[in-house]
């Protein structure tokens, strides 16, 4: 196997423009790809947090006053840095938590990167309103609606998409007037620390992007210090409420946990559905908010769509994650596997059979299909977060749609179909941001706005929808008429 590292690795903390050690205690991180050790990090001090809240809240008014095309150009230099270092950033995704190369590249260059450069053009189509007087029968007045930013916004991002879900809030809210003060996950420190070299690199002044590390205490303080105007989370629907709580009148937007359903109907193609099955279930060895940790697939069907599944599911090179052929690698931590064992047992022990996987080396986790599964199991509400296609059996569209959304979660749910009217009614009747139709759950798009119901969180990333949550609405009237004659 590869050597994890050609050096041990060391995140620092940035504040103010400054790269400085941590005053928190010291951290080592082991890599999930052969358990060798990666690196260390010092935790941020509640001090050092304090002192990057401050500088964020000191540069903010100057940075709103830059004009917009002078922050886009910074901007546009963060993506040429960021596209010149990619590779590095990639492998110090895989070394951190174990998802394959291929994918780690994927998630650089085509969900993080990328972003950057679709906040330079969301950003100038980013519009206000003229509104006319409907209290007065007058012309002369006019209302004038437009959005100015909250000012210090903190962005908490976990650990499995560690560069692409910060691209997901940072470049927007600073393009909007913001400044920001960033924790990584406690597990992906080298990874949030590359990211933020971008825009320091790019030239981009002191104070309006910060990094700290540190858990609970450092990320409490993010949520309750007087000075943060915004708080933008992902992670569990338990931290999250926690958080929502916390907040207080803060402006959140939360992007939560799922337990997403691929729901196959007997019209459906089941080869597309297979396909859109093991990329749900087993891309980034099910560890995604989006993963399709449920499989509901119609009794007429249900057999020929199980043997494909298997035979397909065969074909998938579990491995070391640094190597290019490889299409899985480990679990992040042995925390995931525990949880895959205990769902599994779990679901044996009310009826289920595994029919493929089932097992693990250390944190490489074999995908795993089960049949015979029911809401009954722990897997049936709660967030495995695993390479896991659990196999329900239903017989109507209505029990499907019950099955589906008896869930606390509402984030991501899949029909394959070859019936518009059962599409139409899908997409009505299921409780969950985002229906696909013919697609599978692993799927989102820059344009498109991207969230849950219920306990999946609240507010929409991605396109014009997270200028929303980072921007305060303002509005200004004009009376030109009663102005001064002269």
């Amino acid at each position: 196997m590869k050597q994890t590292a050609s050096k041990t690795l060391y995140a620092k903390t940035f504040i103010n423009g400054k790269w400085i050690d941590g005053e928190g205690d010291l951290v080592t991180l082991t890599s999930p790809v052969d358990g060798n050790v990666l690196g260390s990090y010092q935790n941020s001090s509640l001090e050092q947090v304090e002192l990057a809240i401050k500088s964020a809240k000191e540069a903010q008014k100057k940075w709103a006053e830059v004009p917009l095309l002078d922050k886009l150009d910074l901007l546009q230099k963060a993506h040429e840095i960021g596209m010149k270092y990619g590779e590095e950033m990639a492998r110090a995704i895989t070394l951190e938590m174990g998802k394959t190369i291929t994918e780690a590249r994927e998630e650089v260059y085509e969900l993080g990167i990328s972003n950057i450069e679709h906040t330079i053009g969301e950003v100038q189509r980013f519009r206000g309103w003229t509104l006319p007087s409907t209290f007065e029968r007058t012309n002369n007045k006019r209302i004038y609606v437009t959005h100015a930013p909250i000012g210090v916004i903190s962005a908490i991002t976990p650990w499995n998409f560690p560069i692409s879900l910060a691209a997901e809030i940072i470049p927007y809210a600073l393009a909007v007037g913001n400044t920001i003060v960033f924790k990584p996950s406690e597990t992906t420190p080298f990874s949030g620390e590359w990211f933020v070299r971008l825009f320091d690199e790019a030239g981009f002044p002191p104070g309006v992007i910060n990094l700290v590390h540190g858990k609970g205490d450092v990320g409490n303080k993010l949520v309750t210090h007087q000075d943060v105007r915004g708080v933008c989370f992902t992670g569990s629907a338990a931290v999250g409420e926690k958080i929502a709580q916390a907040a207080g009148l803060r402006r959140t937007l939360l992007e939560l946990g799922g337990n997403g359903p691929q729901i196959v109907m007997e019209d459906a193609n089941l080869e597309e559905a297979v396909e859109a099955a093991v990329n749900g279930c087993f891309y980034n060895a099910g560890q995604v908010c989006t993963a399709a940790e449920r499989i509901l697939v119609h009794e007429s069907v249900h057999d020929e769509f199980v043997q494909l599944l298997i035979e397909r599911t065969k074909k998938i090179r579990l491995g070391n994650p640094l190597e290019d052929d490889t299409q899985m690698g480990p679990l992040s931590s042995q925390n995931i596997v525990n949880k895959m064992n205990e769902h599994i047992e779990d679901a044996v022990s009310k009826g289920a059979h595994v029919v493929y996987g089932g097992g693990h080396d250390g944190l490489y986790y074999k995908p795993t299909i089960l049949i015979n599964c029911n809401q009954s199991m722990l897997l049936g509400k709660d967030e495995t977060f695993g390479p896991i296609a659990p196999i329900i059996k239903f017989r109507t569209r209505d029990e499907a749609v019950e099955i589906a959304n008896d869930t606390q979660y509402g984030l991501t749910s899949s029909v394959f179909t070859s019936n518009l009217e059962d599409a139409w009614y899908m997409a009505d009747h299921l409780e969950h941001g985002t229906v696909h139709i013919n697609e599978s759950t692993n799927y989102w798009d820059f344009l498109a706005p991207f969230g849950g119901m219920k306990n999946s969180g609240n507010g929409r990333n991605l396109g014009q929808w997270v200028f929303q949550h980072l921007t305060e609405i303002k509005q200004i009237t004009f009376d030109p008429s009663k102005t001064k004659k002269r």
